[in-house]
């Protein structure tokens, strides 16, 4: 199946003409890699969708931040006595 671009320019029309959008972008994207040097073969290939699927837990506001984890061996430090800090020494 050796498309060349005309012939997908064509087809690409045609499917613009029956509102076939999904087809026409999937047709336009595959004419974009073989000007910029793909092979016909490698063109037909390509998932040119541009979706990634979300992870797994990753729904809802701010769940997918990253967290820092603390180095390995790390201890939380000792919190200052309420009754000393703030207070200079005379």
């Amino acid at each position: 199946m050796t498309d060349t671009i005309e012939d997908l320019q064509g087809r690409m029309e045609e499917a613009a003409n029956a509102l076939d959008f999904e087809e026409a972008r999937r047709l336009r994207d595959r004419i974009n890699l073989m000007r910029s040097g793909a092979s016909p073969a490698e063109a037909s290939e390509a998932d040119t969708s541009g979706l990634v699927r979300q992870q797994p837990g990753a729904m809802g506001l701010g769940t997918s931040q990253q967290r820092v984890a603390p180095p390995p061996g790390w201890k939380r430090p000792p919190k200052p006595d309420l009754k000393t800090s703030g207070r200079r020494r005379k």
